[in-house]
């Protein structure tokens, strides 16, 4: 149905069409075995006729999807200020959120929690009367004070809002607030009827609604701050790490991480376990974040190399420069990224949003010992993986020189430098044969070299001079390449003798 509606009477492209259903998919709970049993499903189809059966076997919650698809507008472009005459978008009419010192920032309206609340306060009335039933509509599509919503309206309206009572911790579904005694009469739900006032709901709603307590601004204020990253001598904005994983409900689990500067940063810890993680503002860094991950946004990085555990859902890049990732995700996006690497393996096509420039993809090269578990716990299997298939999904990204494919001559195997208990030995799925060839060949290269070393005859003193040659040879590349940045990141602080592992506090 959904493809007929998208493609036959909205003419969109039939990818586009699939994206909308798959990332909404994607947010539905289900648990690892049923995401893994798909993947296996969608790995054995052996055409594109039979990965369409398979795929027009999928159904979701209707109500819910029209409210998914009506949200998307969050982040619409509006040209309307700028064609009266002040420059869009301007410091006055940019959203604002605050930062970790309290001060506000401008800021995507992905991390403003302010902007989500005033959305669904805006377009309230819209969004509710999609919820209604057609016998509840005028002539022209609108409601009218005697309309009336349904039990499966309000349980598709949980999808967006949920709430407590007495301002307790406990998270309840909307379904279960509103028909809750006390509430009852301002929620406007009858008894009888078994259904709710629209007008009723609204006006509880807009009176009741407030910004998420779990969200990025909540975390920043009053979440718990982690000495994860060490100040940096000589610099002067300060590294901070917050997280509200103690006072949350499951699910609700978030991490923040900004301005971390020139460090190497590695953890595998219950904090970040099913956790939504924001990373902002890092600068010449190596960050290992070694657990299964619910989601990941990074946001204005530069120069820095970051290594993920699964993430259940959207790992997305936007604002980001000379980056470099490695990760399994169920979804990888980007958007407004330049010269950046990608080592993913990932279920669904990257998507290339607006902006990106000098994209390259390349196959997931590493591995840690819990990785497979972790893979497990996410539902996310080794395929099938899409890692050099992207979707462009704006008009200026159909030139495929935006994105490439990382040369094999270029590809080398990442190798994680902390110990961690598990079984994990090799890289999931392997590697592509062109890969896999290029090593078996520069390992032959430095097995005829080292064999030539070995039969040149040198004298004591000249092996001795030919070692310094090649070890300042190799400390000049360390530097041309910024590694040497991150092994002298690598040695522990003069007061721990312990040999480097990952901290799991």
């Amino acid at each position: 149905m959904w493809r007929h509606i998208a493609c036959g009477k909205l003419q969109l492209a039939e990818d586009l069409a699939w994206l909308y259903f798959q990332v909404f998919d994607s947010l539905v709970e289900r648990n690892a075995v049923d995401r893994l049993e798909w993947a296996e499903t969608v790995s054995n189809c052996k055409s594109s006729e039979e990965l369409d059966k398979i795929r027009n076997k999928l159904s979701v919650d209707t109500l819910q999807f029209m409210l998914f698809l009506y949200i998307q507008q969050l982040n619409k472009v509006s040209l309307r200020t700028s064609l009266i005459g002040e420059e869009w978008p301007s410091p006055r009419t940019r959203a604002s959120s605050p930062d970790f010192g309290g001060k506000s920032r401008s800021h995507n309206k992905n991390w403003d929690d302010y902007n989500h609340m005033t959305f669904i306060q805006q377009h309230l009335s819209d969004l509710l009367e999609l919820l209604l039933d057609p016998d509840q509509l005028t002539a022209s599509s609108h409601s009218t004070h005697s309309s009336l919503l349904s039990v499966d309206a309000i349980k598709a309206l949980g999808f967006l809002i949920e709430g407590t009572l007495d301002k307790s911790r406990t998270v309840h579904q909307l379904k279960e607030l509103v028909i809750c005694q006390p509430l009852q009469v301002k929620s406007g739900y009858s008894k009888t009827s078994k259904s709710f006032s629209l007008q009723k709901l609204q006006s509880w709603i807009r009176d009741c609604l407030v910004i998420n307590p779990f969200g990025i601004s909540a975390c920043i204020k009053s979440g718990k701050k982690l000495a994860w990253a060490l100040q940096v001598e000589g610099t002067t904005k300060r590294a901070k790490v917050a997280c509200n994983a103690y006072m949350v409900p499951v699910g609700h689990r978030m991490v923040v991480m900004s301005q971390i500067y020139r460090q190497t940063l590695a953890k595998s810890s219950e904090t970040l376990f099913g956790a939504h993680v924001k990373i902002h503002r890092c600068n010449e860094s190596f960050i290992y974040l070694l657990s299964p991950l619910r989601s990941v946004t990074i946001e204005k990085c530069r120069n820095s190399t970051f290594v993920l555990g699964p993430v259940q859902t959207t790992l997305h890049l936007k604002d980001c420069d000379n980056v470099k990732i490695i990760a399994v995700c169920h979804r990888l996006s980007l958007s407004s990224t330049l010269s950046s690497t990608f080592h993913c393996l990932t279920s669904t096509r990257p998507l290339i949003l607006s902006g990106n420039q000098d994209v390259t993809l390349a196959p997931y090269h590493t591995h840690y010992p819990m990785l497979e578990d972790h893979m497990a716990q996410t539902g996310i299997a080794t395929v099938p993986n899409y890692w050099d298939n992207p979707m462009c999904v704006y008009p200026e990204n159909i030139d495929s020189s935006i994105w490439r494919l990382l040369s094999p001559r270029d590809f080398y195997i990442y190798v994680i430098p902390f110990e961690m208990e598990g079984d994990t030995t090799e890289i999931p799925g392997g590697l592509p044969p062109v890969y896999q060839k290029a090593l078996a060949q520069r390992e032959q290269r430095i097995h005829i070299w080292q064999k030539t070393v070995k039969e040149a005859g040198l004298t004591r003193e000249q092996r001795k001079q030919f070692q310094a040659l090649v070890e300042m040879k190799f400390n000049e590349w360390l530097i041309k390449t910024g590694n040497r940045q991150q092994l002298d990141s690598l040695v522990p602080p003069a007061t721990d003798s312990k040999q480097n592992s990952v901290n799991t506090k």
